[in-house]
């Protein structure tokens, strides 16, 4: 794993709530809110200068614009929505280069997790509690912010356990 615990430890107190958030308003309302992608890119900014070496830190800023770039072209076929777009982007500089492999994996398995679980809650409506009035119940799209946000919080969380 190339993500440092120490960077995962800085990163993970900070990241997480604003994944939770993100996840929590994709299934409530089908939007990842644009303050969620700046707050998160915001933490990376500020969080990132502590975290990460001054040689690696501009080398994932560019992780950012190139996640954003193909994020575009899945949203302008009508692949991904926009929010799920920037927050991938925004995500996208917290995951070293030489995880690649273990994100793609990672994002793989809780995707399949996250759809089934939602689908799970969807189709039984007392599991549902008080998120009854949540669109991802009734939308034909899944909420891709619940997947993208538990990625993140889980590739850091194994950064603390198993980063170098």
């Amino acid at each position: 794993m190339a993500l440092t615990a120490w960077a995962a430890m800085w990163f993970f107190p900070f990241a997480v709530p604003i994944c939770i958030w993100a996840a929590w308003s994709d299934m409530a309302f089908m939007k990842i809110p644009n303050k969620a992608v700046l707050a998160l890119t915001a933490v990376f900014l500020v969080v990132g200068l502590v975290a990460l070496p001054l040689t690696e830190y501009p080398w994932r800023l560019l992780h950012l614009v190139v996640i954003m770039a193909i994020g575009f072209l899945l949203n302008m076929v009508g692949a991904i929505g926009a929010g799920d777009a920037k927050f991938a982007a925004a995500m996208a500089p917290f995951v070293a280069l030489g995880d690649l492999r273990l994100i793609m994996l990672l994002f793989a398995t809780v995707l399949i997790a996250a759809f089934v679980t939602h689908r799970l809650f969807r189709a039984t409506p007392a599991l549902q509690g008080r998120s009854q009035h949540w669109e991802s119940w009734t939308a034909k799209a899944f909420p891709m912010g619940l997947a993208l946000g538990s990625t993140l919080i889980f590739y850091l969380a194994l950064g603390i356990f198993f980063g170098s």
